[in-house]
């Protein structure tokens, strides 16, 4: 029972300090390999919500195209995800016919 309050310590140290800690370096790692894989063409979204496709790579900065003919400059630890593709047919909403098209409802 003379232990109790050291190990109750030694529990409080390893969930404030180390858990946390590990998890901040695991993030810092996903983060290092998210901006070594940014090519040209890539699409993706900046930390601000900016969404944009890499038009080129810089030593500690990215452009992006936001627009077509619209390049601006971003540090990249600014971008915080790669986004994917936009889907060429628009979802299918309801009522619409099987060939994607709406729904004829004259009939």
């Amino acid at each position: 029972m003379e232990l109790f309050p050291l190990v109750i310590l030694v529990l409080a140290f390893v969930l404030l300090i180390v858990l946390p800690a590990r998890q901040r370096k695991k993030s810092q790692e996903q983060q290092r390999m998210l901006q070594e894989s940014l090519t040209p063409g890539t699409p993706v979204m900046t930390t601000a919500g900016l969404h944009g496709t890499v038009a080129a790579l810089g030593e500690g900065t990215v452009d992006l195209e936001i627009a077509p003919g619209v390049v601006v400059t971003f540090a990249r630890q600014a971008v915080l995800e790669i986004r994917k593709p936009a889907v060429a047919d628009g979802p299918v909403l309801p009522g619409d016919d099987a060939d994607g098209g709406p729904a004829d409802r004259t009939r």
